[in-house]
């Protein structure tokens, strides 16, 4: 996937003006996810910046992605499921090439390179039954986004794909190589979709008429028709995270949330909640 930009804590200063503005701060769906789920997991990957090890299932999301962005530089006949099979192994070369760490997940105890490439391929194969990409010519690929609220707080992130209808109508697009939530637990993956509505709303004056989430773990799709109202209310919730995110950066309290999620965290030794201590918060 394309590099991003310094998606970086909203308490960190953005030195580059906005149209003539002072940013105070920026903030990404995923940076703002981590608050919403641990504010200590914020602190920890925002403003320590701790490293955390690579795992087979984030590289096959990021190797995925890069496949399905290159299956749109074909012309429309030639994207088919096995010329995406055929993409995989160029992409996943490319990948360690400028990563060549990625390789240690397969070392030792780690997972089977054949079986997991193997995984891949299945996943790949999964979208085809999903979508028929001979039928989109998509307006935008890893498209980056940004818009400046009115108290200067900047959002930013990637759109996986936008698509623009004839008569003009947007849909947002994102590809999870994971599962779908389940019933009722789709707040979560809708408020990143929702955020990147609200700023294509804010820059281009229009609201998209869709958001299609497509879980490739799974094969299913989850699609939401927002509006003003919802983009407004997704607006207020941004700004009330940014409020506490600078009121845990005054106070220094940035207090873990235990949760079933906790399960995957690469922080526990670190964590309170488990016995462990905070590094220091770094000294500007």
């Amino acid at each position: 996937m394309s590099q991003a930009p310094d998606l970086a804590s909203p308490a960190e200063r953005v030195s580059t003006p906005v149209d003539g503005i002072e940013v105070l701060g920026a903030l990404s769906p995923s940076r703002a996810g981590d608050f919403m789920t641990c504010p200590l997991l914020y602190r920890f990957r925002t403003i320590d910046r701790l490293t955390e090890p690579s795992s087979p299932d984030a590289v096959r999301g990021t190797l995925v992605h890069k496949v399905l962005e290159d299956l749109f530089d074909l012309p429309a006949v030639d994207r088919t499921p096995e010329r995406a099979r055929q993409l995989l192994l160029p992409a996943w070369e490319a990948m360690l090439a400028a990563a060549p760490e990625v390789a240690e997940m397969f070392l030792g105890a780690g997972p089977d390179l054949d079986g997991w490439l193997s995984s891949c391929r299945e996943v790949l194969d999964r979208y085809f039954t999903l979508e028929d990409p001979r039928r989109l010519e998509p307006a935008e690929r890893e498209l980056y986004v940004e818009a400046l609220l009115g108290s200067r707080l900047l959002l930013r992130g990637f759109v996986d794909r936008l698509d623009v209808s004839p008569t003009g109508l947007l849909r947002v697009v994102d590809y999870k190589t994971g599962r779908s939530p389940a019933p009722g637990l789709e707040a979560r993956a809708l408020f990143q979709m929702k955020f990147y509505a609200l700023v294509i709303w804010r820059t281009h004056g229009v609201v998209p008429a869709m958001l299609q989430l497509v879980y490739l773990g799974n094969g299913e799709m989850l699609r939401y028709v927002p509006d003003e109202a919802d983009l407004l209310a997704t607006e207020r919730k941004v700004e009330a995270l940014w409020r506490a995110i600078r009121t845990a950066e005054e106070t220094g309290d940035w207090r873990a949330s235990p949760s079933r999620l906790c399960d995957w965290c690469a922080h526990q030794s670190l964590c309170p909640a488990f016995g462990g201590t905070p590094p220091p918060l770094p000294v500007d």
